[in-house]
């Protein structure tokens, strides 16, 4: 338990400094790591919060939440209130949608969206 809210913590921290990332000239490489971070930690939500039974090591990008992780309606809020706690972010209905909920990839693009929009 402790290492997983480390894990999350320390995702929660990379995103927040993301937009630090942006004056370095390591740029892509701190993006990349804020995307793996962002991941990782949706990925641990489902494994350790959501119950999901594929270990999160072969939970792939692209995998379906609700087809091929079997999340279901009670799921995908859980998912939404996990992501908006970890990320400090507020996903508000318009954004709460399939398209965004699809995959990780999806639910990770959702989060740094929003990360932009907050701090523009």
């Amino acid at each position: 338990m402790l290492d997983r809210l480390s894990s999350l913590a320390i995702a929660a921290a990379v995103v927040r400094a993301g937009s630090n990332a942006r004056q370095h000239p390591e740029h892509s490489i701190q993006r990349r790591a804020i995307i793996d971070s962002i991941e990782s930690a949706i990925r641990s939500i489902l494994v350790t919060d959501l119950f999901v039974e594929t270990p999160a090591d072969r939970i792939g990008l692209d995998d379906r939440l609700r087809a091929e992780l079997g999340l279901d309606s009670l799921g995908f809020v859980e998912l939404r209130v996990q992501a908006e706690n970890t990320f400090g972010v507020t996903i508000s209905d318009d954004d709460f949608s399939p398209e965004n909920f699809t995959s990780i990839r999806t639910v990770s693009t959702l989060v740094r969206d929003l990360r932009s929009r907050a701090q523009a």
